[in-house]
């Protein structure tokens, strides 16, 4: 028994496809190319979706916190419609120190909390040496709690931040980032060197490491301060933003999440008298509402993104069907040599899609290569976390493949109705 008789059809079907394209490597270079770029696009679109959810989750755990939610007046100011805004702003009371003392009272060991205050301002280096004098414009000095460490990551690359002591007398001590101790202190170890905020002098001890961008807005331009040593640089702030998070790295888990949330909101209700069924006045942000907008982009171009891919493969079709049609009219003598000589149909058909799904399969590698190539090329100097996964590969050259076997039908079904009379009659 020939255990390889169903499967001989095809390697023959196969072989002989790759001798046509071998004999006109122009022609199959041509198809190829066409359908690597549609597949390059194809790629490089699910790649991009795909780093935008990542990018999504690893933004909301750095700026954010993977379980911290943020108590304040109004939660993102940026993002709320104006008169959503005003409304909020004249309901909602302030959040001051009393309040967070508050919270913290009826804390137990559900919720950590710290509070910061935040504005723009200009940052000059002290100190006699070349460095002495240079100015960061607009850093975003946050005045905040020494707790802030344990509730988000900071990336304190080197130093430390402040101790809760530092904090309670408000000592003049500061964690700068990374784009500004590049401008103040270029070449040169910041540790232990001064900078000036609003006249004062403080003294830096922690630097964070490079944490790129969220939203556009770049994340080196911090600088870390105590609260209290901020509202005598500053001033009483408007309103004070309260970050929380259940203690402990991790181990609380959703339930624990939840639980830190509903104490937080709960004090609060007490705190300003709320009484059942009453709105809160004020606002909770959840890490789920901070990535969302991201989320909500890449779910947007994920509708879009097969449109593109298919329009790119079909595009990519129109050409390999042409060269094939080309193809099985330049062998339209051979074709009918092969039929006078006992060929069937279907082997014809069988030999004309296997040229035009080995085109693809071609060019559908040398997409997937050339888009790994481009999103390595890209993901180390941008400091994006791209990369192309198995399963956007193994999708990209099925959809190759079907676009082969789409493209090479046609011309199939033309090669089989070739009349062998016709086709060895002399010109």
């Amino acid at each position: 028994m020939d255990l390889f008789r169903p499967v001989r059809p095809f390697a023959e079907a196969v072989a002989q496809g790759a001798a046509t394209c071998a004999a006109h490597p122009l022609r199959t270079a041509l198809g190829a190319l066409a359908i690597a770029a549609a597949v390059a696009t194809l790629t490089l679109v699910q790649t991009a979706i795909e780093g935008l959810g990542t990018y999504a989750l690893r933004n909301a755990s750095r700026v954010f916190g993977s379980e911290t939610f943020v108590v304040a007046q109004v939660a993102s100011p940026g993002r709320t419609p104006r008169r959503e805004l005003e409304r909020k702003l004249t309901r909602n009371p302030a959040i001051r120190r009393s309040d967070v003392r508050y919270l913290e009272s009826l804390a137990g060991d559900r919720v950590i909390y710290a509070a910061s205050a935040q504005r723009t301002a200009d940052v000059v280096s002290s100190g006699s040496s070349g460095s002495g004098g240079r100015r960061y414009e607009n850093a975003a000095v946050t005045g905040t709690g020494a707790l802030l460490p344990e509730i988000r990551d900071l990336g304190i690359e080197r130093g430390r931040f402040f101790l809760p002591e530092e904090e309670r007398r408000g000592a003049q001590v500061a964690v700068i980032g990374y784009d500004v101790a590049e401008r103040l202190f270029p070449g040169s170890d910041p540790l232990g060197r001064s900078v000036r905020l609003a006249g004062r002098s403080f003294s830096v001890i922690g630097l964070q490491a490079r944490l790129g961008t969220s939203g556009g807005v770049s994340l080196d331009r911090y600088v870390w301060i105590p609260l209290p040593a901020w509202e005598r640089a500053f001033g009483v702030p408007p309103s004070l933003q309260v970050s929380a998070r259940p203690p402990g790295e991790g181990a609380a888990g959703s339930s624990g999440f939840e639980l830190a949330e509903d104490r937080a909101r709960a004090s609060m209700r007490a705190r300003h008298g709320l009484r059942p069924g009453e709105g809160d006045d004020f606002d909770v942000l959840t890490p789920e509402a901070a990535r969302g907008f991201v989320l909500n982009l890449a779910r947007r171009i994920g509708a879009v993104a097969p449109l593109l891919g298919g329009m790119a493969l079909l595009a990519a079709v129109v050409v390999v069907a042409n060269t094939t049609l080309v193809s099985v009219a330049q062998r339209t003598f051979d074709i009918g040599v092969r039929r006078a000589v006992g060929a069937t149909r279907g082997q014809i058909v069988r030999e004309v899609l296997a040229e035009a799904a080995l085109v693809t399969i071609l060019g559908g590698l040398a997409g997937v290569l050339a888009a790994a190539g481009l999103v390595a090329a890209l993901a180390g100097p941008l400091g994006l976390d791209l990369a192309v996964r198995p399963g956007t590969i193994l999708f990209a050259l099925g959809a190759s493949a079907a676009a082969g076997l789409l493209a090479g039908w046609y011309p199939a079904r033309r090669a089989a109705r070739v009349q062998v009379v016709n086709a060895l009659r002399p010109d």
